[in-house]
């Protein structure tokens, strides 16, 4: 896998005039983490930008920051609600020869027969779990494969799932990750107009007469 990089250098802006920084063009952050002091840290808002839309939850980057680079993972990261671009992320400094803690997304491979031959819908439970292991070991996903799915109803649950020997799953062996479910058809109902009871004007006219 490639090594991802992030220049970063250190911010002594806090506050709220960090908003001039922001629109120069750079976007602020902080590092912290393993036998590492929080330290405020400023980047190129294009250039980080570009590295962070590559990353998972669970993918390892390293922050440059005075010449030294430190392996992190990104735990937070926050966005302009309108224009979806980044305003502050999060980064925990990590040791490669401890054992970590991350959440990793699931990606569903295959067809299943339930899906095909009886008109089911995969209907997913989560889409990430909690595992633990050494950063080198992490993986960016956890590939499930639904063709195992034959029929309506059938499901895959964590306990079902193989991973690496050196990766521990902290989700609960009885959580389930994916299931199929028959879809429901909607009759679209017929209304037929009531029938109205026709104005009798003659009628009226006639009392009238005779009245």
């Amino acid at each position: 896998m490639e090594k991802l990089v992030i220049n970063a250098t250190k911010r002594t802006v806090i506050g709220k005039q960090v908003g001039v920084l922001r629109r120069e063009g750079k976007l602020p952050g902080v590092i912290y983490g393993h036998n590492f002091e929080a330290t405020p840290i400023l980047m190129d808002l294009r250039e980080a930008s570009r590295t962070l839309h590559t990353l998972t939850g669970s993918s390892i980057v390293n922050i440059k920051l005075d010449g030294t680079e430190h392996a992190a993972i990104v735990r937070e990261k926050q966005r302009n609600f309108i224009r979806g671009t980044l305003l502050h992320v999060d980064f925990q400094v990590i040791s490669l020869t401890e054992k970590l803690r991350a959440d990793v997304s699931i990606e569903l491979t295959g067809l299943s027969p339930a899906v095909k031959d009886f008109n089911g819908m995969v209907v997913t439970s989560t889409d990430k779990l909690s595992v633990e292991c050494l950063p080198q070991y992490l993986p960016e996903n956890i590939v499930v494969d639904i063709s195992n799915l034959l029929n309506i109803g059938d499901g895959i649950f964590v306990r079902d799932l193989k991973l690496d020997s050196n990766i521990t799953i902290l989700s609960h062996e009885d959580d389930q990750i994916v299931h199929v479910v028959a879809q429901k058809e909607e009759e679209a109902a017929v209304v037929e107009p009531a029938e109205e009871e026709p104005e009798v004007i003659e009628k009226g006219k006639k009392e009238e007469d005779s009245e």
